[in-house]
Order: structure tokens, then C-alpha cells, then sequence
């Protein structure tokens, strides 16, 4: 059979195919024997249908359709086995179905032209000599100070008081009716505007600024007119922006009474025996997320810097799979929170979930080309017993590892030890300066106060991998796959 590549755009391979005419009348025969076989047709008995009769019945051209559409599946694998092509995926007709049944005549020649989806055609331009920036995130005490002072917080206890006005700090319990600006100038109630025995606690951004401080300075049973601005941002779109009064009565005061910080409030709040284990269990917990923290921030810089210079035509087949994994992924954390995701995930939100997924994917994709490349460039591979090592210890953690995915498993595993191995190499052969935590950010925004925002890495955001491999309730993302595949 004579096969004619030709490269296209988006890693797809074009092929011509010419379907010899032995072919094209063999499996027209086939079928059509298949389909007298099985057919039902009055008067006669099934398999003994005349092939004239048969085909006046039926009509020709859906014989025609249903032999076409075998022909052409075969004749594409045969050219793929032919020409060694790592296909990925189904091909795509470039002439219509329609087009083919008319130029198909059994027993002469058929020309096929389709295209193929293969691997990615990648160009990495340098991976060695990289300079970029990474923020250092440092370790501070007042972190392990301020967790303790939380805790103290969350186990005071509310002592009522008579003998002075409400302070900051203070919990109140208040009436309150409001008025809002009407256009005339004048004031009218609002709907929500008004409570009565209304718990605050008097602290900045508790209310509508203006509102706590008001009450600053009230003694029980007072009351008192302040006048605030609702937010422009504020959601209720009709108060959003506008001038309010509300009248406020004070009818409770009381104020927190902390407990001691000394080594019986540290075992009612930690399994540790005395304040001085508990401090220096959180800050070795407070220095080694500083330093993952920075490391995560060096490895994100060197990969950002290494996929610059990538080239790669990302073909269609790969960054649907992505796209439908992050979708997995999605409907596995919904279903570990309990959520029925066969009754919540309908095909539209399954894909506005793609829509919205599909620049992280193609992200993804390119990250994992760019290290692929170095790792094949430099040789970096896996010993089989990191992998095993690794697996074992995951599987330790889970309730019920009968119910992980082995293989599953053994692929997340052996992808994220790889990329630590060659994101460990990149870093050993590049440079990355560590500039203060907040320095880049503020630099992004434009802004040279910005603060430096979360600790916390977008790592501890992502679903553990043996969770990946656990077969959970997402079937409908996956039948959903499988017909895009197909």
C-alpha cells in the first residue's frame, strides 16, 4: 500500500493514502456478507436474503458507508504499522466522509487523506548557564508568637463588664437599626439593616468601617447615631457606595480574658508537656517551611527560566488528555469532600471545567517537555528501588491501599521523583539568586510596597499522588474522556 507523509503544523503528520483496489472490493464484500447475515427482512429467512433485494431494501450507499468506514480504519492502521508512526490518538479525515463515499467504487483504487496526531516536535535552544531570581522566604519568630497568641485567642473567656466604656478588643452584644441615602437627600430603612441581640467584637474589619469604632467609647445601655459609607465593592449592589446612619444601642460589654501561656495551656493545645517543647516544635515547623518555601520558589524560577527557551507544537491529542486529567483531579477532591460528583458534574460543567483548565495544561505540558529534554540531554534517569522505596511509603499513609491503582502509583511516583532528580541537576548547573521574599511580586504589580502574601506553597493545593492513583467516583469525566479519544 503506497503511503505519502507529509509534516503538518501542531506535531500532526499528513498521510495520503492509496487503498489498493483488491482491498477496497475484499472488505466491501465482508461487509456486506455481515450485514445479509444478520438482516431481517419480511418473506425472508435471516442469511437468505437475495444481495439484489438486499440492497434495494437497504440502499447501496449505506452498504457503501459502513464498508468505507472499516476500509478506512484498516488501510489507516495498516500505513501507521507500515510506517512506524507513533500516532497519538484517532486520526482526522481531511476530505469529508461524505466526499470518500462518493469517490468509493469496490474494486478501484481509493486515495485516503487523513492526519495524525504524533509527539511533540521539541527544541530546547540551552538548559545550562540560566540566571533568574528566586524570593528567599525567612524564617521569623514572631510567626510562632503570633500561632500561640491565636490559640489564647480562640480559648478566652468572656468576663462581663460594668466599669468602663467598650475598648478595642471588647465582644458586644448590640442593637442596631439603619438608614440608608436616598436620592432626595433623606434617609429610609433598608432591608438586613436592622438585628437586635447582635454579637460583635470590636475589631478593625469586623464591620462596614466605621461601625466598630463608633461603638469605641460606649458605655451599657447608651445609645448612639454614627454615620458610615457602605463600600463601592460592597455585594449588595444598592447599598454599594452610599452614605448610611444606624442608630446603635449597647446592652452588652465584656472583654477576653486570656489564659496563662505556661505549660498547662500547652498541653491542652499540643500533645507536648511544656511551653518551652511547644515553641521549639513550631519553629523548626516555621524554619523547614521557610526553607521548602524556598526552594519551591527556586526550582519555580528555573523552570520558568528553562521553558523560554523551549520550542515544542503541542499536538491536540496530548493537551486534551491534560485538560481531562486536571478535570480527574478536580472531580477526585470534590468526591473526597463528600460531594456526589456524578449528580453535580453534567456534561456543561464538565466542560466549562476543560475551557477554564486548558491554559494550566498547556502549561503543564510544556514544563514536563522542557525537563524531558534535559533529562534526556544529561541522561537522568531513576534507580527501579527509589521508585518502590518511594511507593511504600505512600501506600503506609493510606487507610486502604488495596484500593490504589499499583501501576497508577508507580507512574505518579516514578514522574515526581524524575522531576526532582532534574529540577536537582538544573539548579546545581544554573544560577539563581535569592532576592527578598516580596521583592518579585511587588516588581509584577508595579508596586514597591506590595506585601510578599502566603506562605504557603500552591504545592500543598495539589491532590496528594496516591490519592491520584485511588480509583474514585469520577467515572463521567472519564466516559467523557474516552469519546473525545475516540
Amino acid at each position: 500500500m503506497k503511503v505519502t507523509q507529509e509534516q503538518l503544523p501542531d506535531s500532526q503528520v499528513g498521510l495520503q493514502i492509496e487503498i489498493p483496489a483488491t482491498m477496497t472490493q475484499q472488505t466491501y464484500d465482508k461487509v456486506l456478507r455481515k450485514l445479509m447475515q444478520s438482516a431481517n427482512i419480511p418473506g425472508f429467512r435471516r442469511g437468505k436474503v437475495p444481495r439484489q433485494i438486499f440492497l434495494q431494501r437497504v440502499g447501496s450507499t449505506q452498504v457503501k458507508a459502513a464498508a468505507l468506514e472499516e476500509l478506512v480504519q484498516a488501510a489507516i492502521d495498516q500505513a501507521i504499522a507500515q510506517e512506524k508512526i507513533e500516532a497519538l490518538g484517532n486520526y482526522q479525515l481531511i476530505s469529508t466522509f461524505e466526499d470518500l463515499i462518493s469517490q468509493y467504487q469496490p474494486g478501484q483504487l481509493l486515495v485516503v487523506n487523513a492526519s495524525l496526531d504524533v509527539p511533540p516536535r521539541v527544541t530546547l535552544s540551552t538548559y545550562t548557564g540560566l540566571t533568574t531570581q528566586a524570593e528567599e522566604v525567612v524564617y521569623s519568630a514572631d510567626r510562632v508568637d503570633q500561632l500561640l497568641e491565636q490559640h489564647r485567642v480562640s480559648r478566652a473567656t468572656l468576663v462581663p463588664i460594668e466599669d468602663r466604656p467598650a475598648a478595642m478588643g471588647d465582644t458586644t452584644v448590640v442593637d442596631f437599626a439603619g438608614q440608608i441615602a436616598q436620592e432626595d437627600g433623606t434617609f429610609a430603612p433598608f432591608e438586613g439593616g436592622k438585628a437586635e441581640d447582635f454579637q460583635l467584637d470590636i475589631k478593625p474589619g469586623s464591620f462596614i468601617d466605621g461601625f466598630v469604632e463608633g461603638i469605641v467609647g460606649m458605655t451599657l445601655e447608651q445609645t448612639k447615631e454614627i454615620t458610615v459609607t457602605f463600600p463601592a465593592d460592597y455585594p449588595q449592589a444598592d447599598l454599594a457606595g452610599k452614605p448610611a446612619k444606624f442608630e446603635i444601642t449597647l446592652k452588652e460589654l465584656k472583654e477576653k480574658e486570656l489564659p496563662d501561656l505556661d505549660d498547662e495551656f500547652a498541653q491542652e493545645v499540643s500533645e507536648f508537656e511544656t511551653l518551652v517543647e511547644l515553641r521549639d516544635s513550631l519553629e523548626e515547623r516555621y524554619k523547614s517551611e521557610a526553607h521548602d518555601k524556598t526552594e519551591a520558589n527556586q526550582r519555580e524560577a528555573i523552570l520558568n527560566a528553562l521553558v523560554e527557551h523551549l520550542e515544542a507544537e503541542l499536538p491536540e491529542t496530548l493537551v486534551r488528555r491534560e485538560v481531562n486529567h486536571l478535570v480527574s483531579q478536580a472531580a477526585m477532591q470534590l468526591s473526597q469532600q463528600g460531594i456526589d460528583v456524578n449528580k453535580l458534574l453534567t456534561p456543561e460543567i464538565i466542560e466549562n471545567m476543560r475551557e477554564r483548565s486548558r491554559p494550566d495544561a498547556l502549561d503543564r505540558l510544556r514544563r514536563t517537555l522542557a525537563l524531558g529534554e534535559v533529562a534526556k540531554k544529561e541522561a537522568i534517569a531513576l534507580e527501579d528501588g527509589d521508585v518502590t522505596q518511594r511507593m511504600q511509603e505512600m501506600l503506609a499513609e493510606v487507610k486502604d491501599p488495596q484500593a490504589v491503582d499499583q501501576q497508577r502509583l508507580r507512574e505518579v511516583v516514578t514522574e515526581e521523583l524524575l522531576q526532582d532528580k532534574i529540577l536537582t541537576w538544573l539548579l546545581e548547573n544554573n544560577t539563581v539568586e535569592l532576592v527578598p521574599e516580596g521583592s518579585l511580586t511587588a516588581e509584577e504589580e508595579g508596586d514597591p510596597e506590595a506585601p510578599s502574601g502566603d506562605q504557603d506553597s500552591d504545592a500543598e493545593n495539589e491532590a496528594p499522588a496516591v490519592e491520584d492513583a485511588i480509583d474514585v467516583s469520577a467515572s463521567v469525566v472519564e466516559a467523557d474522556e474516552n469519546k473525545a479519544d475516540n
